[in-house]
C-alpha cells in the first residue's frame, strides 16, 4: 500500500548500536514531556543528543537548535516527537541532509507516506516505536 516496510530487529539494533548523534525533534526543556526522558535515556547510553525545538533550549546540557537545518555538525538519527500530521515535514527535512542515516518516529507517530519516502531514499526508518523500549528489548 504505502511502500513502507517494517524494519527487522537487526536493522533496529544496527541503528541503536551504530548511530551516535541523535537529533531529538520536539525536545524542549520540560522534564514532564516524553522527549525529555527518552533523550536522557539515550544520553545515558552514551549517545550525543541534539535538542531540536523552536525554543532552541539547552536540554541535558546540550545546546538546542531551532531546526534540523541549523545543526552545524553530523546527525546520525532524527528522532521525531511531533504529531503524525507534522512528522512528514520533519522526515523531509531529515532527507535534505546528506548525513542522516536513520529517521525514527516515536510511539504514536505514524505517517506511512513519509516512512516510505525515507526508505526509498536509502535511509533506515523506524515508526511508532521508542528507542528507550527497543534498547532493553534488543540490546540486553
Amino acid at each position: 500500500m504505502s511502500g513502507y516496510r517494517e524494519p527487522s530487529d537487526d536493522e533496529i539494533r544496527d541503528i541503536l548500536r551504530g548511530c551516535e548523534v541523535w537529533a531529538v525533534v520536539g525536545l524542549g526543556g520540560d522534564p514532564s514531556r516524553p522527549a525529555y526522558g527518552v533523550a536522557g535515556f539515550l544520553k545515558s547510553q552514551g549517545k550525543r543528543i541534539v535538542p531540536v525545538h523552536p525554543s532552541a533550549a539547552t536540554v541535558h546540557g546540550e545546546p538546542g537548535y531551532a531546526s534540523l537545518a541549523d545543526v552545524p555538525f553530523r546527525i546520525d538519527t532524527v528522532d521525531v516527537f511531533r504529531r503524525s500530521d507534522a512528522a512528514g515535514a520533519v522526515a523531509d527535512e531529515a532527507l535534505a541532509r546528506d548525513d542522516v542515516r536513520a529517521v525514527w518516529f516515536q510511539l504514536g507517530v505514524v505517517d506511512h507516506g513519509a516512512a516510505a519516502r525515507v526508505q526509498a531514499a536509502g535511509r533506515a526508518m523506524v515508526m511508532d516505536r521508542c528507542p528507550a523500549i527497543e534498547w532493553p528489548r534488543l540490546m540486553g
